[in-house]
Order: structure tokens, then C-alpha cells, then sequence
């Protein structure tokens, strides 16, 4: 049994035994290309989550309702990616064991992995969706095979062709567009697609874990992270995609790359938490 974090994201004390979503934080960004910070993401969603309401109007869902437990933060090993990625994915493995969902709470996108690993290991016939500005299909980043650069490259590594789903992606290395037109299905720039997709994967009724790297959102609206990519989607086109894709098996997720202290306002630690709150309450059917 995990023992509950002294400060829980809003609402998420169920005890572990009840719970049905288990909240862990990866707070790890050590191989960060640009911008680093986002480390302390997944404690300042926890912390700002107080300045929300449990109550949430777009699907008339509440909180209070729902059985989530959070765990708190791992503690990682800044200097060992694979090291971060093995605490990981044992966290996940542990909450999978148990029957409940977890929801991993980044930390960079390379946290994915780890969590992906369990899920695989479980279930072999594993999906992904994938919400985000960069395709993350470089075979390495300067020589490194584990780089945020290169997270979706190594979950296909574990499921091959066609079960990775791409949306907003608007930014890669032309390599990488020539991957993903062969080897994943890619949908550019926003959302077109993800209906028919979602229909797919729902009378399939396969396992699906869901990413959602935050820099998917244009940087006007979401400045505190540390690759921001002109041209993303808002935060109410993002909230339809998530309850869609949570139409699915979803069986994991994750919300990655807030890096708070990039946005002083701390505006983009506030989407952050109403993009986990919304998408805790669209889990929790």
C-alpha cells in the first residue's frame, strides 16, 4: 500500500485501497533541450491546485466525487536517465498491479517512458495518444538515445507501427516527419482525425495510454514550458480532445512539461492544474 502525499492535488485523498486513479509525480528534466524548470512542475500543479474549484462546469463532475489517491513526487536520480526511468516504471508497474490508473505527472516528456514500459508489460496490444507540439521521434538527441527529443521513438521501439497517434505536432526534424508518415499515425498541427481514431480504438477495445505534452497549447496561451512552439490549440479544444480520448480504454496517462518559473504570472500553472482536474474527472467514469 502507498502511503498518502501530505499535500494532494484538490480533492485527492481517497485512501489507497479505495482509490481508482493513483496521481505520482516524475519530477525530472535532465535532458531538457532548451528551457529547463520542468522538474518542478508536477509539485507546483499539486501546490497551485488549491486556487480551483472541485466542481467543474464543462462536465458537470465533481472531485469530491471521484476516488483518486495521490502518492506525492518520486524521488529521482538527476544524473541517470535510466535509473529515473526504472523508479518509474516501477511506480507505475505497482499502481497497475493493483487495478488502478495512474496518472503520472511531469517532470519532462521522457518521463513517459517509464510509465509506458509498465503498461506495455501488461498489456502488449497497448496504444498511444499523443498530444503535442514536437513529433519526439529522434532515433538520438546529440548522441543520446533517452532525451525527451526522443520519447515517442523509443515507446514505438516497444509497440511497433500504427499504434501511435499523433496530434498537434507542428515542429521535428524532417527525419522525423518521414518516420511518423511510415510508421505512426500522424495527425499535424490540431485535432482533425482524432473522432474517427477515437471511434477506432473504442469498439476495438484496446488499452490506450494517453500523453499530453502541455506545449500542445500556442505559447500565448501557455508560456511556462521549455520548448514553446507558435501555432498550438487552446485550452477548449484541448479539453475536447482529452474527454474524447478518454472515451477510450484509457488504462495510464500522463500531463507533462510545465515548467513553472518560466511564467512568472503563474498562468501556466494555472491551465496546467484545470488541464489535470479536467482530466482526472473525464478518467473517473
Amino acid at each position: 500500500m502507498l502511503e498518502r502525499n501530505v499535500e494532494t492535488f484538490l480533492a485527492c485523498d481517497t485512501p489507497y485501497e479505495e482509490a481508482r486513479i493513483v496521481i505520482f509525480g516524475a519530477p525530472f528534466d535532465s535532458t531538457t533541450s532548451f528551457r529547463p524548470g520542468a522538474r518542478f512542475g508536477s509539485a507546483a500543479i499539486r501546490h497551485e491546485s488549491f486556487g480551483l474549484e472541485t466542481y467543474s462546469p464543462y462536465q458537470d463532475k465533481d472531485l469530491e466525487d471521484a476516488y483518486i489517491f495521490d502518492s506525492g513526487d518520486l524521488e529521482l536520480c538527476f544524473g541517470s536517465s535510466e535509473m529515473a526511468l526504472n523508479d518509474i516504471e516501477k511506480r507505475a508497474a505497482r499502481i497497475l498491479a493493483d487495478e488502478k490508473l495512474p496518472l503520472l505527472l511531469g517532470g519532462e516528456h521522457l518521463v513517459t517512458l517509464g510509465a509506458v514500459r509498465a503498461a506495455v508489460k501488461k498489456w502488449p496490444d497497448l496504444h498511444i495518444l499523443h498530444f503535442d507540439a514536437h513529433a519526439d521521434l529522434r532515433n538520438d538527441y546529440l548522441g543520446a538515445k533517452l532525451s525527451h527529443a526522443c520519447v515517442l521513438r523509443r515507446c514505438h521501439d516497444l509497440i511497433g507501427d500504427g499504434r501511435i497517434h499523433q496530434f498537434c505536432i507542428r515542429s521535428g526534424e524532417r527525419d522525423e516527419f518521414r518516420f511518423a508518415r511510415k510508421h505512426t499515425d500522424l495527425h499535424p498541427f490540431g485535432f482533425e482525425g482524432l473522432d474517427e481514431v477515437v471511434r477506432t480504438l473504442e469498439a476495438k477495445q484496446v488499452p490506450v495510454y494517453l500523453t499530453i505534452d502541455l506545449d500542445c497549447l500556442d505559447p500565448a496561451a501557455f508560456p511556462g514550458t521549455g520548448t514553446p512552439e507558435a501555432g498550438g490549440v487552446w485550452f477548449p479544444a484541448l479539453l475536447q480532445a482529452m474527454t474524447k480520448a478518454c472515451r477510450t480504454r484509457v488504462v495510464a496517462a500522463d500531463v507533462n512539461e510545465l515548467a513553472p518559473m518560466l511564467d512568472a504570472s503563474g498562468a501556466s500553472t494555472a491551465l496546467a492544474c484545470k488541464v489535470v482536474r479536467e482530466l482526472l474527472l473525464a478518467l473517473s467514469d
